[in-house]
């Protein structure tokens, strides 16, 4: 919105309660520790602060003994003048599997009633048939919906057969239409390149009446650079996070745009000298807790092979956590060489939660026991059709291999995946009797019922 003054200021969104600690530390922070800097947060006069969904729920209820919706409501008092956003990954929600729509409408619901008034949603293929349930539900309940185009490249720059111009604008008007109230780039393995993103920037702002929004990361170094352009293409409002949970590989920091654009017609109106506090206090007083978490392979802040292997900032961290945990760091050299393979076989999919788990777990197991000798059950799930359509076809021969032995069948399906799924409230509440009926409790359930059971017989004292 152009000011009185002529002015068109720039909004941030600031990720570092949520993204940002997901792409550095694995997403251990504790509730404890936000709220230790939320109400100053809440002062600076963020556009929006990204706080839930991602992998938060996940980690929260295996790793840090804590209620996910519990976070949630501590959080929207802290932040009362601050809309709280999440991260939604369509049908997915905020697990890694596609749920039938009532557990989706029911989880929307209660995230609108407990404090998330924007819901950021995409979908990992780009199939817009996977977040249809999502919108509506959105909707109803009276919460902003913005809509994301993934970024994702088949060679170092915008273009090629697949990853044009055109495909991101017709998906962007797509998602309009479908009704959002905002669209998000996401480019979440930071591939967007400066000249790319104000290319795209301003193809889109041309034929989009919603506010557009820039999420990237800084993994390739060019994130920075991007915003920038970004901006000066006439971008509405850009991602970025405190220093400390800044940067490698996560979002931009928020201190050098907002010194950049001091002064200019894109000012952002934040005070830096606000912002250099938060950054001293979580410096001295939260971040040194979550130092066994940071990733030493490489002494370089940068990763200049993500151009190549394009895993995005929160793959990274739980990779290289898994391989550690397998004792085989050594082979992840030839894990990044075999991912682009894997996804050129499985056709070009986005690099994201769930299909960078995918490709990433592939690309291990194919470096470790050979390639496909050993399948995961999601890898399967993926070529039979029931994560949606992706970009190009998937190679005929892996397909053929992968479904071999697949239980569901061998000839993969073309409907919405979700319409094949069977509603699953009612049964996740019956397993819940005798430990709890509570709505949220049933949801936690539904979305993990292995980790989730487990964490609730912890919260209600069973075990």
């Amino acid at each position: 919105m152009v000011s009185t003054d002529g002015k068109t200021p720039l909004k941030i969104t600031d990720v570092t309660l949520r993204d940002g600690q997901q792409s550095l530390i694995a997403t251990r922070m504790r509730t404890a520790d936000m709220t230790e800097i939320a109400a100053q947060m809440d002062k600076v006069g963020f556009h929006s602060m990204e706080v839930w969904g991602g992998a938060t729920f996940d980690v929260a209820i295996r790793f840090l003994n804590e209620d996910p919706w519990e976070r949630l409501r501590v959080l929207k008092k802290i932040l009362p003048s601050t809309p709280l956003q999440m991260l939604l990954r369509g049908q997915n929600l905020v697990g890694y599997r596609h749920y039938a729509d009532d557990v989706v409408i029911e989880f929307l619901k209660q995230a609108a009633v407990n404090g998330i008034d924007i819901f950021r949603v995409f979908d990992a293929l780009n199939d817009e048939r996977n977040i249809v349930t999502s919108v509506k539900a959105i909707k109803e309940c009276g919460g902003h919906a913005q809509l994301c185009v993934c970024y994702s490249l088949t060679g170092p720059k915008m273009g090629g057969p697949i990853y044009n111009l055109d495909y991101y604008v017709s998906k962007a008007i797509i998602l309009q239409d479908m009704g959002a109230d905002s669209i998000c780039i996401k480019d979440m393995a930071g591939l967007l390149a400066p000249d790319d993103a104000y290319t795209l920037v301003s193809a889109l702002k041309k034929q989009l009446k919603v506010p557009l929004q820039l999420h990237t990361h800084g993994s390739s170094g060019m994130a920075m650079m991007t915003c920038l352009k970004a901006i000066e293409a006439g971008v509405d409002i850009v991602d970025t996070a405190l220093a400390p949970f800044a940067m490698r590989s996560a979002a931009p920091a928020v201190e050098p745009i907002v010194a950049v654009l001091s002064g200019a017609t894109r000012d952002t109106g934040l005070d830096l000298r606000s912002l250099l506090k938060l950054d001293q206090y979580i410096e001295e007083t939260i971040a040194p807790k979550y130092r066994e978490f940071i990733t030493t392979t490489h002494f370089s802040t940068i990763d200049t092979g993500v151009l190549v292997h394009q895993i995005p900032g929160g793959m990274i961290s739980n990779l290289l956590l898994q391989m550690k945990q397998m004792n085989a760091l050594d082979r992840l050299e030839e894990v990044y060489e075999e991912m682009p393979r894997v996804r050129k076989d499985l056709g070009y999919p986005p690099l994201v939660t769930p299909t960078s788990q995918i490709v990433g777990v592939q690309a291990l197991y194919n470096v470790l026991f050979g390639r496909y000798k050993q399948i995961t059950t999601q890898l399967q799930d993926y070529c039979y059709g029931l994560y949606g359509k992706p970009p190009a076809p998937v190679d005929s021969e892996i397909q053929r291999t992968v479904l071999r032995s697949y239980k569901k069948g061998k000839t993969p399906v073309t409907s919405r995946p979700a319409d094949l799924l069977e509603p699953e409230m009612d049964n996740a509440r019956e397993a819940l009797k005798g430990i709890s009926q509570d709505t949220r409790d049933v949801l936690t359930y539904a979305l993990y019922p292995v980790s989730g059971l487990q964490y609730l017989k912890r919260k209600y004292r069973l075990t």
